[in-house]
């Protein structure tokens, strides 16, 4: 069973919050990115051992001369063992958090850090003693503390490469002053504003790493919280809105709480669908809507309206929410007088032939979500649905195909020049007899 996320062990028995979820996700990025600098750690370090190991078999007497005579493999491949150790079992145990489901206190990441950079103090200790303060400070083990440094980035924490940028200066600094080991007391003593500078170098580069570091953090958020925005609207107006309206709301920063605001409604119905679809298959019924619907539903979009609803062997579109649009009327018309000329050239060739009716009427409605706390959608209610509805219905009666009210012919002008009055027509639910037009 999957586990919920958690930081360190701590559990909640309420439904974590967007904010909970979103400092979830950003935590799993955040381990993500530690196992994989812990992983570059080992393996950089590891293979720049196996370099240093493969010269030394092949050119004994270059590292011999630069060791002074007094190099051993045994203490090189003793500090390394510590940092395969160690590194080895963070991994493992970021990838045991990762799959439970849990941070990594913030007191162990400093910890890590201070064993991680002091590594390479190690190593220059060893060399120290071997060829001597000046030489030893002079070559490459000094630089490796940048490895630790340039990886510490990925912490995504500005603290924490600061930090490592502070140990790798202070300790530089302090076995630069203050070591001096035994047999090499004819080199010069160490100069303060020499090493000082060095040590400055290696913490403005913390600084500088921290600032990547937190950089990289500033756009995994931003990328979280933009697929957090595009799940929720998703999840509010279904998977059928279009790329187009989701940017826009994403752009607009909408809100999606109950309102009232004037809106097309669109009703869409195949004709006669049912008895016709008694004669087969689930698969061929399926197969035949899903290709129907994917003409209709490009040309909605592609005009601005959203699929509010599926219902069956229909749907309810919306123009003019959630984006107010001032031609939702035109637009809507237009999209209609194209879905039926598209359901046309749809059926040539079909041996299932559909005939669509399209209701389109425009008015103040209700507009939010509605639902459950894990469940939610986003809706239009009121008397502009209703009259909708009823209004496409009413394709059966006069064998027609697209009928609009009164107020979309008064909201397109000479776009509905075409319109015809079928009359007025007593409608359930309404007491008075309502004007109906036809299109096309």
């Amino acid at each position: 069973m999957k586990m919920p996320w958690r930081r360190a062990s701590q559990f909640s028995s309420q439904r974590p919050t967007l904010t909970d979820e979103f400092r979830s996700a950003l935590a799993r990025e955040m381990l993500r990115t530690e196992l994989l600098r812990a992983k570059v750690l080992l393996i950089t370090v590891s293979l720049l051992m196996a370099i240093f190991t493969t010269s030394y078999w092949i050119f004994p007497s270059a590292i011999e001369k630069i060791w002074r005579g007094q190099f051993s493999l045994a203490p090189l491949l003793l500090s390394y063992a510590p940092l395969l150790v160690f590194e080895v079992s963070i991994i493992a145990m970021l990838r045991r958090r990762l799959a439970q489901g849990r941070d990594v206190p913030h007191a162990g990441r400093y910890l890590g850090v201070l064993i991680e950079t002091s590594l390479p103090t190690v190593g220059l200790y060893l060399q120290m003693n071997s060829m001597g303060p000046n030489q030893a400070l002079a070559f490459a083990v000094p630089f490796a503390y940048f490895i630790f440094i340039i990886l510490s980035t990925l912490w995504l924490d500005f603290r924490l490469s600061l930090f490592t940028g502070f140990v790798a200066a202070a300790e530089l600094f302090a076995i630069a002053m203050l070591y001096h080991p035994p047999g090499f007391d004819h080199e010069p003593p160490p100069d303060l504003a020499f090493h000082l500078i060095r040590s400055l170098v290696l913490l403005t580069s913390g600084v500088l790493a921290g600032g990547v570091g937190m950089q990289l953090r500033r756009q995994f958020e931003t990328s979280i919280s933009a697929a957090g925005a595009r799940d929720r609207i998703t999840s509010l107006f279904g998977q059928h809105v279009s790329p187009q309206v989701v940017e826009q709301l994403l752009a607009a920063g909408t809100q999606v709480t109950g309102e009232t605001r004037t809106v097309v409604v669109m009703f869409v119905d195949f004709r006669n669908f049912t008895g016709a679809a008694r004669l087969r298959s689930p698969e061929e019924v399926v197969a035949r809507l899903d290709d129907a619907f994917a003409v209709l539903v490009d040309i909605l979009e592609r005009h601005g309206g959203i699929v509010n609803k599926f219902l069956g062997d229909g749907f309810l579109a919306l123009f003019g929410a959630p984006i107010a649009d001032p031609r939702a009327a035109l637009c809507a018309v237009a999209a209609a007088r194209e879905m039926l000329a598209a359901m046309q050239d749809n059926n040539a060739g079909q041996d299932w032939p559909l005939r669509i009716g399209i209701g389109i009427h425009i008015g103040d409605a209700v507009v939010g979500t509605v639902g459950s706390p894990r469940r939610k959608e986003y809706t239009v209610i009121g008397d502009t649905v209703n009259f909708a509805s009823r209004l496409e219905s009413l394709n059966k009666d006069f064998d027609t195909q697209l009928l609009i009210s009164s107020a979309i012919r008064d909201e397109v002008g000479a776009d509905a020049g075409d319109a015809r009055l079928l009359g007025s027509v007593t409608m359930r639910g309404y007491a008075e007899p309502m004007a109906v037009w036809k299109l096309g």
